[in-house]
C-alpha cells in the first residue's frame, strides 16, 4: 500500500491549505481502510489530528484542531483530504497520512496505523 501526500507549502498566518492523501496498491481496497492525518513539528512528538472511518465516513478530531480542520474522503478517487483553515505559525510541521484496515471508533495512536505516507511540509509564516 502506498500513500502519497500533496498540497503542502508555505502560507501566511490566517490562510488555508488543503492536503491530499492518495492511496494505491496491488489488491488494495480503499474502502476497507480508515485514514488519519498526523503532524510532527521539529523537536515534538507526532500528533494525531483527524481521522475518517472506512465504513460510514465518521470523523474524529483532536481537540486542538476542532473547528479549523476538516477531513473528507472521495472513495472514487482513493483520496482523503484535510482542509486546514485559519492557519497559525504553530501549525508548521510535516503532515503525514496513515491507513488502518478496520473499523474506527476514535482517533487511534500512531502505533496502531498500518501504512504511512512520506509526509508533506506545511510552513505557516507570521
Amino acid at each position: 500500500v502506498q500513500l502519497v501526500e500533496s498540497g503542502g507549502g508555505l502560507v501566511q498566518a490566517g490562510g488555508s491549505l488543503r492536503l491530499s492523501c492518495a492511496a494505491s496498491g496491488i489488491g488494495f481496497t480503499f474502502d476497507d481502510y480508515a485514514i488519519g492525518w498526523f503532524r510532527q513539528a521539529p523537536g515534538k512528538e507526532r500528533e494525531g489530528l483527524a481521522c475518517i472511518s472506512s465504513s460510514d465516513g465518521s470523523t474524529y478530531y483532536a481537540d486542538s484542531v476542532k473547528g479549523r480542520l476538516t477531513i473528507s474522503r472521495d472513495n472514487a478517487k482513493n483520496t482523503v483530504y484535510l482542509q486546514m483553515n485559519s492557519l497559525k505559525p504553530e501549525d508548521t510541521a510535516v503532515y503525514s497520512c496513515a491507513a488502518f484496515r478496520g473499523r474506527l471508533f476514535a482517533m487511534l495512536p500512531d502505533y496502531e496505523w498500518d501504512y504511512w505516507g512520506q509526509g508533506s511540509q506545511v510552513t505557516v509564516s507570521s
